[in-house]
């Protein structure tokens, strides 16, 4: 049972004490670029989702499996890439399949996921905190679906001041959705009492 708890502590706290966007200020490009529509925002989101949790599920069997014991670390830095390049163009294939107008939408958007800090840096926390593989995951779910909740709220927000359209000439653009995000931010310090990692 306390294993399950200590999951649950970890989802939520990546979820809302620790969220990875509005905590560590990771992933701040797409989501100032993306927020401006909730579809585009979403589906950005979910395609990080799976990005960050398929390599961190690659990544800590990589690491703990073949890299520590061969005594490799050092070159995790660069397995870790190679196994996000190789995630991204999984999706990128599946979304040109599948879901054509999301990926054009996407734009240059969907591979610059490959270099997006927070998948590296997901399985980067996953390391230093040396978590075990169930763990990992649960963290990474809880990281990317943070990260898209707050992309989300961001686009609604975002799509809320377009209609008022009374927006002073100087914010208009990232000024207005980095105020916005430091507002967001302190309302998420509310929860830093309930949960920490």
């Amino acid at each position: 049972m306390s294993t399950f708890v200590g999951l649950v502590t970890v989802f939520i706290a990546t979820l809302l004490t620790h969220n990875i966007a509005l905590t560590y200020l990771l992933g701040m490009c797409p989501f100032i670029s993306l927020s401006k529509r909730i579809e585009t925002a979403s589906g950005m989101g979910i395609a990080v989702i799976f990005v960050v949790v398929l390599t961190a599920a690659l990544n800590w069997p990589i690491y703990n499996l073949i890299l520590v014991p061969t005594h490799s670390e050092l070159i995790y830095y660069i397995t870790f890439i190679i196994t996000i390049a190789a995630s991204v163009q999984l999706l990128e294939m599946i979304m040109e399949r599948f879901l054509p107008a999301l990926q054009a939408s996407f734009g240059i958007f969907l591979p610059l996921i490959t270099v997006n800090c927070i998948v590296l840096a997901v399985s980067l926390f996953m390391i230093i905190r040396e978590y075990g593989f169930l763990k990992s995951v649960v963290f990474a779910l809880g990281s990317s679906v943070g990260w898209t909740m707050a992309i989300v709220v961001m686009a609604a927000i975002n799509e809320k001041l377009r209609l008022i359209g009374d927006i002073p000439r100087g914010m208009r653009g990232p000024g207005i959705v980095m105020t916005s995000a430091g507002i967001i931010a302190l309302a998420f310090l509310g929860f830093a009492g309930i949960v920490s990692l």
